[in-house]
């Protein structure tokens, strides 16, 4: 039963956009999960998805273009007990925050990724994206794209991701429920979510995604990497939705000496004599 305690406000997204699903899921996501507003940080980076944090009531962090990730493993990190969530878009996430991307694959550390995946750049009027089909003319690719598109729950798995799923805007029970799992994963947890662009992207529209997409029954065993890996890679005619893959991975602060100390950062006390001590040794 919802509590209604995370407010949403007035939007400048396109009528019939798949980021007024998305911001409603996420709500609904944090409010069945129990969530304090002031305990949850979402944060993002620039572009039409990544508005999100200005619409909903928690702690907020918009900076620059692709570098949401930063922002969000840094609070992590200084205060455990922060839900932090990353709601960003596909350009953001996997074009100026690729490197990012990957390396926090790496690192583990415990923060949430929800990546709207419309397959273009949206708020700079319609330019191909990372995960922009081959042939797509826009604005800019007059000639149709000729980039090959990025596979995120692939790469993502094959980097050593504990926890991908693939959602989308039209199976809206399913995504409150793959966001709820995401959120309460131990480690970093990618959900990359179709949605239309109902302004620039003429081809990958709610019907085409209606026609492909479909829900992984409780047979499939998300524990098999090689099976998942193969999973992710159908993207055609037939689109899987669900947890693709998921398995238990020690976190950064599990990992980190000072860190799985417990206290958070914030929490902690400092001595300024040892820091004066460290600086005094490089003088």
């Amino acid at each position: 039963m919802s509590t209604n305690s995370f407010c949403t406000y007035e939007t400048a997204w396109c009528p019939g956009c798949g980021n007024f699903v998305i911001l409603d899921c996420l709500k609904e996501a944090l409010e069945q999960l129990g969530k304090d507003p002031s305990q949850v940080l979402v944060a993002a980076g620039i572009g039409q998805a990544a508005k999100t944090p200005q619409y909903i009531g928690a702690n907020a962090f918009c900076g620059l273009h692709g570098r949401s990730l930063p922002a969000a493993v840094a609070a992590k990190i200084a205060n455990e007990k922060l839900t932090v969530v990353v709601d960003t878009g596909d350009g953001d996430s996997y074009g100026e925050g690729g490197n990012h991307f990957l390396h926090n694959i790496r690192r583990n550390v415990d923060i949430t990724h929800f990546v709207h995946d419309n397959q273009i750049y949206g708020l700079t009027k319609g330019q191909a994206s990372p995960t922009s089909v081959l042939g797509l003319v826009t604005g800019v690719q007059t000639d149709g794209n000729f980039n090959e598109p990025l596979n995120p729950a692939l790469v993502a798995i094959a980097a050593g991701a504990g926890f991908v799923a693939r959602g989308f805007t039209g199976h809206k029970e399913q995504l409150i429920e793959l966001m709820k799992r995401a959120i309460t994963y131990n480690g970093y947890a990618l959900l990359d979510i179709l949605q239309p662009c109902v302004s620039f992207n003429k081809i990958n529209t709610f019907g085409w995604y209606n026609k492909r997409v479909y829900e992984l029954d409780a047979a499939y065993d998300a524990g098999d990497k090689l099976a998942a890996m193969q999973k992710s890679m159908e993207f055609g005619d037939t689109i899987p939705l669900g947890v693709l893959y998921e398995e238990p991975k020690k976190t950064f602060h599990q990992k980190n000496a000072v860190l799985k100390q417990g206290t958070p950062l914030l929490d902690r006390m400092t001595d300024p004599a040892v820091l004066d001590h460290l600086i005094e040794s490089y003088c």
